[in-house]
């Protein structure tokens, strides 16, 4: 099927070869490294700093994002920068606040000349792909899954600090990267969708860090056998690798993308050159690929579905037994799905930017024509991933044929992705093709005792399952009609309700705020010394944003700092916020003049404490063994500051955006050497000494002191990996925000 090797190749006349060394010059020859040349503005080869063509974001994080550059100077938009409703369309959460957030989207967009998406007319990936990505174009968007690669486009998804830093005409700050050539070879067989190949390639690249950080370069063979939105369709999903970024080669489909779209001139042939170098290899054989549904939870955990019906019973224990172990308030009975005849779900979702493809659809109609999801407890909802997509699947009947089996149409929306919309009921079974099924992306919530199972799957085994009844089926395990419809895109809804007004900005235009829009609260600069207590100390193998910041409802108030950061870690260490509030009173005492006894007494343990009690600052940490995997929104790390949070100690970040966010936001990044022992609880503290000279210094390894809750003291040694330059300012400088005050007219 789908295979990862470590050993580097070079690609000759079109065919991997092994290399016998690394070969930087021969680096230069992929696709990868043709369009970060050409946006790399050091002029260093190892270190780029990158300017993107165009950003885009939705309103999750949009609001936060323009008011971060508008106290930084913002005075208009650089590049095109889409602003997209596809996240908090719903308003039945939070009274007004969703569309107080829209409009000031749009007014944000005419004052500094942005393109304003209104609700329920695209998902963000959706925009970007029939409107903005180009062949050689680099786009950057403060969403995870930001990938353009198979339509030429270099994409990356990140916190919305680092938009901030493209409206002000800085840059995007990498060491140059890894490229993994993922060379795709056969043809897949019918039934065999774009999800199922993207979950075979999360299973194999995933584990390890194989990917992460890197660049997927996808050439070889068996493209050519795949339509454009099949390509799209994987690649949106190598997010979950942890990868960068992502390219493709680009053909003859991906032109006729460009002309049905009305672009033409954005398509270019890109192809690697001969003997371009890679440093390690996915070998993808499609023709080898079966129908795929992946567990709960993570992508990762998948399998063929036929080998899962065959061990449901024992897999299906495996998944609960992991949920008792993370969530003791539940009472699990996820086995009850498997009876005599097969395994059962309650729930089909076939959405958003992996699903809502206008392929994805046709197909599972053809699967369900003629049939029925059944009156059961069953039930199936499709959301198109845009309105030409759902104007195109009209004229083509799908969606009649869909309605007529008892489908629900609903629309343009990202919700079931993260859990607002399709929440099933307690315990039920939701198979998906969306993009995640981590827990509570569904919407559960554990804490109360409520969670749900989300599985993903590919359209065609979703279709093929509903006309089932529920039944897990196999979409290679039916007969149907397989016809080649031609996609005709029509933008006419964008011309008639986007706003677009790139180059147009109008300073005289007022920003309209709703109540609960508010600014950032007043982040102080790092002191001369730290003192943390652990407020959360979390063994968990992966910690994800949404445990860090959970979806769903809690993001109606993303636009109101203070009002999101009660919702952190709520559903995974619920005394989080208290325990933070309580250090960010003792610190606010602090500073003003006064020396607590409980924060002298802690300093009294390492030093003077009236001497320290001047110069070491008082905040909450959390310790995750490996967090931040998932979402790109910075909410993860700036409700952990909002409420006071001054670091992270971790083995390892999951992603480079999750530590990003948490520099931007000044959060001391703090690493441990892997193995080292960390056996402190929620409640001890840590006390890092000459912790700012030590970043001025550039040092990466800082000796701190852990104060139990018994008194007793132990020494550890903290690393802090490699920082660039304007990292380090912007933690001396407490965040973003105020690195940019502090440079303000220089």
């Amino acid at each position: 099927m789908i295979r990862y090797s470590d050993n580097p190749v070079t690609l000759q006349n079109g065919k991997p070869i092994p290399a016998d060394k690394v070969d930087a010059a021969a680096r230069e020859k992929t696709i990868a490294y043709s369009i970060l040349r050409a946006h790399n503005a050091s002029g260093d080869t190892d270190s780029l700093r990158l300017r993107f063509d165009a950003l885009i974001s939705h309103d999750i994080t949009y609001v936060g994002i323009i008011q971060t550059a508008r106290a930084s100077g913002l005075t208009e938009f650089p590049v095109p920068y889409a602003m997209t409703n596809c996240h908090n369309s719903l308003c039945a959460v939070g009274g007004t606040i969703n569309e107080d957030d829209h409009l000031f989207g749009l007014s944000a967009a005419k004052k500094y000349g942005g393109i304003y998406v209104p609700a329920n007319l695209s998902v963000i990936h959706s925009y970007a792909r029939e409107e903005l990505a180009g062949c050689g174009k680099m786009i950057l968007g403060s969403d995870s899954h930001t990938r353009y690669g198979a339509l030429g486009t270099l994409a990356i998804g990140e916190g919305g600090p680092e938009l901030v830093k493209q409206l002000l005409k800085n840059t995007y700050d990498i060491a140059a990267p890894e490229v993994v050539l993922c060379y795709v070879t056969g043809k897949p067989r019918r039934g065999v969708g774009p999800h199922d190949v993207a979950l075979a390639l999360v299973k194999e690249a995933f584990p390890e860090g194989r990917a992460k950080n890197k660049i997927l370069e996808f050439a070889g063979p068996g493209i050519k056998h795949l339509s454009a939105d099949y390509r799209n369709g994987i690649d949106v999903m190598t997010t979950e690798t942890t990868c960068l970024s992502s390219i493709w080669e680009t053909d003859s489909v991906i032109a006729e993308y460009y002309r049905a779209h009305g672009r033409p001139r954005d398509y270019a042939r890109l192809s690697p050159q001969n003997g371009a170098y890679y440093d390690a290899m996915i070998t993808m054989d499609l023709d080898k690929v079966e129908c795929m549904i992946a567990l709960p939870f993570h992508p990762s955990n998948a399998y063929p579905i036929r080998e899962f019906v065959a061990r449901a019973d024992e897999l299906l224990q495996k998944v609960e037994a992991e949920a008792r172990a993370s969530f003791p308030k539940v009472d699990l009975h996820l086995r009850e799905k498997v009876k005599a005849d097969g395994v059962y779900a309650d729930q089909g979702i076939i959405a958003g930017c992996a699903g809502g493809l206008f392929d994805n659809i046709i197909e599972a109609s053809e699967i369900l024509s003629g049939g029925s999801t059944g009156s059961g407890a069953f039930s199936l909802s499709v959301y198109p991933t845009s309105v030409p997509v759902s104007l195109a699947l009209t004229r083509a009947e799908a969606t009649e044929t869909l309605i007529r089996a008892g489908a629900v149409m609903k629309p343009s929306f990202c919700g079931p992705c993260f859990g607002a919309g399709d929440v099933p009921a307690n315990n039920g079974f939701s198979i998906r093709h969306t993009t995640r099924n981590f827990p509570n992306r569904e919407g559960s919530k554990p804490g109360e005792g409520q969670l749900a199972f989300v599985a993903l799957m590919d359209a065609r085994s979703i279709a093929a399952t509903a006309a089932n009844g529920g039944r897990i089926t196999a979409a290679t395990d039916v007969v149907y009609r397989k016809r080649r419809i031609l996609y005709r895109y029509d933008r006419s809804s964008y011309e008639k309700r986007c706003y677009n007004g790139f180059g147009k900005a109008d300073p005289a235009v007022e920003l309209v705020f709703g109540p609960n829009i508010a600014d950032w609260p007043k982040i102080h600069p790092l002191a001369e010394n730290l003192l943390v207590e652990l407020s959360a100390v979390i063994r968990d193998p992966v910690t994800t944003t949404d445990e860090l910041i959970p979806s769903g409802e809690t993001s109606s108030y993303r636009s109101n700092p203070l009002r999101l950061a009660e919702f952190t870690l709520s559903r995974r260490a619920p005394d989080y916020v208290g325990r933070s509030k309580a250090v960010a009173k003792l610190e606010a005492a602090r500073r003003s003049g006064e020396k607590p006894e409980a924060l002298r007494d802690l300093l009294a343990k390492v030093g003077d404490a009236n001497d320290l009690m001047q110069t070491t600052a008082y905040g909450s940490c959390v310790f995750a063994n490996k967090p931040g995997d998932g979402s790109a929104r910075e909410q993860a790390a700036s409700s952990q500051r909002v409420l006071g949070g001054a670091a992270n100690i971790c083995y390892e970040y999951a992603t480079k955006r999750y530590r990003s966010n948490c520099i931007n936001w000044g959060i001391l990044p703090f690493t441990l050497p892997a193995g080292a022992p960390f056996d402190y609880t929620v409640g001890d503290h840590v006390f890092v000494p000459g912790v700012r000279q030590a970043i001025l210094d550039e040092r990466s390894t800082l000796p701190a002191t852990v104060i139990r809750q018994d008194g007793k003291t132990e020494a550890i040694t903290l690393s802090l990996p490699p920082l660039t330059r304007d990292e380090r300012e912007i933690l001396l400088e407490g965040c973003l925000m105020n690195y940019y005050a502090a440079h303000a007219g220089k």
